[in-house]
């Protein structure tokens, strides 16, 4: 396997020291497979705002990069730019600049709408010190109007000054494929990461999917519907569904591969001691 792809793992911030125990651990299996960056989320609306500023330091201090998430709804200019500030002095170097959601409750979007509106502002109080990532939707974002808008709304992240892409995690190679030759015919060459999101149990990923509009393909829902409670056979089933998404990605071009973690490391380790990386 070629050395020119990127690989990272996405941890969120946890909430109690045995959560923070557990990822501190996570986060050092995940290490020894000597990852490009860990990526860490940020809550709606900058809730775990300094949790998450908490785990990047963390990171770096254990001497890794660390690419901090970054949400501008419900956030304002201020805001963003003291945010900005605080990592560029502590040396991070990579950020992932997404619209985010609004937290419950919240009636407006404050300050900034878009993503593409976050990923100039930081160029402009920033220069070029960020390597910015944004997010692609293979299969459309859930608010989309249409497929034309959805890509015409990527390019707009793009030209704003991204660097790359990571994309919603998906189990259907070939819409991959599609949304990258689409992006191709419409000048988007950025490097476009595949997310991967490891099975662990059916019910939460439903959830998963069901919020964030990611299709479950029927004939793996179907499988993993029939095991019921089976937490075993559900776990065997999706490393062997995602090891073969993997290898096809990989094998058609991908430039590399992102992992949603959910602040574990066993089912990454297991794919990618599979995949033979």
């Amino acid at each position: 396997m070629t050395n020119s792809k990127s690989f990272s793992f996405e941890f969120f911030p946890p909430q109690t020291q045995e959560g923070a125990n557990k990822l501190a651990a996570a986060r050092k299996q995940l290490a020894v497979l000597k990852p490009a960056f860990f990526s860490v989320t940020f809550g709606a609306g900058g809730s775990t705002r300094e949790r998450t500023l908490e785990t990047v330091q963390q990171i770096q201090t254990d001497g890794y990069e660390a690419a901090p998430h970054l949400s501008c709804v419900g956030s304002t200019r201020e805001n963003i730019r003291a945010i900005l500030h605080t990592y560029k002095n502590m040396g991070i170097k990579r950020i992932v600049a997404l619209r985010g959601d609004l937290p419950s409750g919240m009636a407006t979007s404050g300050e900034f709408h878009y993503a593409n509106e976050l990923v100039s502002f930081i160029r402009v109080e920033t220069g070029e010190h960020f390597h910015i990532e944004v997010a692609a939707y293979p299969e459309f974002h859930p608010q989309a109007k249409s497929p034309r808008d959805d890509l015409l709304n990527f390019k707009r992240k793009v030209m704003a000054g991204a660097n790359s892409a990571i994309t919603q995690y998906f189990y259907n190679a070939d819409g991959y494929f599609r949304f990258v030759e689409e992006c191709r015919k419409a000048g988007v060459t950025l490097p476009i990461v595949p997310g991967i999101m490891p099975i662990m149990k059916f019910s939460q990923l439903a959830r998963f999917s069901d919020t964030c509009g990611a299709e479950i393909p029927r004939s793996i829902r179907k499988v993993l519907e029939s095991y019921g409670d089976d937490i075993e056979s559900i776990q065997a089933f999706g490393l062997d569904v995602v090891t073969q998404l993997c290898e096809r990605l990989l094998a058609g071009g991908a430039p590399g591969l992102h992992f949603y973690t959910l602040n574990q490391s066993a089912p990454s380790l297991e794919i990618w001691k599979r995949l033979g990386i």
